[in-house]
């Protein structure tokens, strides 16, 4: 099901709910909204930037502190998992610079907010092929991951270098590996063994994918796993999204009956 927050539900009505939302964010808390996983496709930055005339990358740096605070939001709404599109397969395809930018912004965001996820028991978990990115950060991804691996709060997932089908061509070998060494019957194979098989395999499934700025597709992510996902789409630039923003999404979830295929 596609919920749309945007022109055809007027900017007011969208306005008016995350303002009832920041309202009662801390109130109302997670029971009764029903997600316990939702993913966000963070759209908008470049935008966000032309508007105001200034850089993208200032743009880009507003969007890690949206980051900091829907993780945030997350965490007091109750979510047992949060996943980011952080970066893409395809966003080696942006200019040189912009990509410089994105990866130092990343090293200060883990630098930086390390300890927060150590003392409010946020797990970090990333998906995608993060480990053809520099060494150095590479190092520090992994060191952060070991650090909060035992927490037990929301799980924070960021997709790195991550784009859906590559995620489903790795499923894919792996199994084919598994067959070939005669683990497991080709014909035995269901979706339970590829859902075990993917870079979200710890995780809950995903009942809620939400994007920014108005744009209407998945962009590669995270396909397999939005099968039954509810789609909630928002006019909202992603620097600007925040707690009420995500708590107004989360209601529009729980004003839905999910059939799974079903009546």
């Amino acid at each position: 099901m596609i919920f749309r927050s945007g022109p055809k539900h007027s900017k007011a009505v969208e306005a008016k709910a995350v303002e009832e939302a920041a309202h009662h964010l801390h109130a109302v808390g997670a029971p009764g909204h029903g997600v316990r996983h939702a993913a966000i496709i963070m759209d908008g930055n470049g935008r966000w930037a032309a508007k105001r005339g200034v850089p993208r990358f200032v743009g880009h740096k507003q969007g890690v502190e949206a980051v900091r605070t829907t993780v945030r939001a997350a965490r007091d709404l109750g979510l047992e998992a949060l996943t980011l599109y952080a970066f893409s397969s395809e966003n080696w395809k942006r200019p040189e610079d912009e990509v410089t930018d994105l990866m130092g912004l990343l090293r200060h965001f883990i630098r930086s907010d390390v300890e927060e996820f150590v003392a409010n028991n946020v797990r970090l978990k990333i998906i995608g092929n993060y480990r053809v990115l520099a060494p150095d950060l590479v190092d520090m991804i992994e060191d952060v991951a070991r650090r909060t691996a035992h927490n037990t709060g929301t799980t924070l997932a960021i997709a790195l270098n991550y784009g859906a089908q590559d995620e489903m061509v790795r499923a894919a070998r792996a199994l084919a590996r598994s067959a070939a060494s005669g683990d497991i019957d080709p014909d035995s194979i269901e979706t339970a063994h590829i859902d075990a098989a993917l870079d979200t395999a710890d995780l809950p499934p995903l009942d809620l994918l939400i994007r920014t700025s108005g744009e209407q597709r998945l962009s590669n992510f995270l396909l397999w796993q939005a099968a039954y996902a509810e789609l909630y789409f928002t006019d909202i630039l992603w620097p600007d999204f925040d707690g009420a923003a995500l708590k107004a999404a989360l209601d529009a979830f729980a004003a839905r009956e999910r059939r799974f295929g079903g009546r």
